[in-house]
């Protein structure tokens, strides 16, 4: 079957996977047909996949967009299995990754702009279609990417998800050796933002509600570290830092965040607290200070992201899984029992 894997024409067999069925459901073996191999698609045999929390969020529905049975998982890393007739970066058996988006229009203004992962009509890789917790899945070549040799793949794969939703925001907003930094929350986005903001060679705060994790904060390249448990911390850093990427999904006092950034000082939030973020306007107005949000980059970001973990040794701290226990993974993940990220390995 490989040997004709240039022809888009090949139907491929059954991809198996583990499926949700219903809304909150437990993954249970699924089997579907991919059909035949798009002229531009590649098709990858799955080595590992990451468990990222918005995996959590599409098996519960908590987003409305759900469509039952299917397979999550969109932090993945394998090899190239099959390549459709008009592609021609990749080949049969090398090792890529493919992340949250697996495909756009290509012709709207984002597209054209290199600015792909804003296209109106990207396509999620497990959005109304099948992910990765599974043997194989199939993508467009342009959202597919080659693993620097540099890069473990049980490391690599948060940063298809995590570490480019990170990534974003530090280089959208110019962070650079002048800059100081702050991150809250140290966990699998925030861990990752730590050493990507110090690669940069800002001055880092790391924010975490959580005392023990300071000594692990600054391991992975904070500078200084603040309890945000403790009134007099969070005084001390007022009007310190240009810039502040909350990486939580839980509700804070966000105006001490703000009474924390320096003149034209932005907090960026790629975290998503379940209440709506209340801020006095004063502060943005005398100091020019701003709020922003960031989703995950480009195609041509990711591979920046890549290339730069490779050469500066930014990895993601991993507990690994074998594939037919993703439920017991996703348990532990829910109850937020796994530094930093779970990885699904076949």
């Amino acid at each position: 079957m490989l040997a004709s894997s240039k022809d888009c024409g090949t139907t491929m067999s059954l991809i198996q996977g583990l499926a949700a069925h219903a809304a909150g459901a437990e993954l249970l073996p699924f089997r579907y047909d991919p059909g035949h191999l798009g002229q531009q698609e590649v098709e990858i045999g799955i080595s590992h996949c990451g468990i990222c929390h918005s995996d959590i969020h599409l098996i519960s529905n908590d987003w409305g967009i759900s469509q039952y049975p299917f397979i999550p998982g969109h932090e993945i890393i394998g090899t190239v299995t099959a390549v459709g007739s008009q592609v021609r970066s990749l080949k049969p058996g090398q090792r890529v990754g493919l992340g949250w988006q697996s495909n756009s229009c290509g012709q709207c203004e984002w597209c054209t702009r290199g600015m792909e992962n804003l296209c109106p009509e990207s396509e999620g890789t497990c959005v109304h279609r099948n992910g990765g917790y599974a043997d194989r899945v199939r993508a467009n070549a342009a959202f597919v990417f080659p693993i620097p040799d540099a890069l473990p793949s049980e490391q690599a794969a948060p940063l298809l998800c995590g570490g480019i939703t990170v990534y974003n925001p530090l280089r959208t907003h110019g962070i650079n050796p002048s800059s100081r930094v702050g991150v809250v929350g140290i966990g699998g986005l925030g861990h990752l933002a730590i050493q990507f903001a110090r690669v940069f060679g800002a001055q880092v705060t790391a924010f975490s509600t959580s005392a023990a994790k300071e000594d692990e904060a600054r391991a992975l390249g904070a500078h200084s570290f603040v309890n945000t448990r403790e009134t007099k911390a969070l005084r001390e850093v007022a009007g310190s830092l240009d810039f502040i990427l909350s990486t939580i999904n839980a509700n804070q006092d966000w105006g001490i965040y703000i009474q924390a950034l320096r003149p034209s000082g932005t907090l960026c939030f790629v975290g998503v607290p379940p209440s709506p973020v209340s801020i006095n306007a004063f502060p943005l107005i005398s100091g020019i200070r701003s709020i922003s949000g960031s989703p995950i980059g480009s195609p041509h970001q990711i591979r920046e992201m890549l290339d730069v973990a490779a050469r500066h040794g930014v990895k993601a701290t991993t507990e690994c899984f074998p594939m037919d226990k993703a439920n017991d993974a996703i348990e532990k993940v829910k109850k937020n029992k796994v530094r930093y990220r779970a990885v699904l390995a076949r």
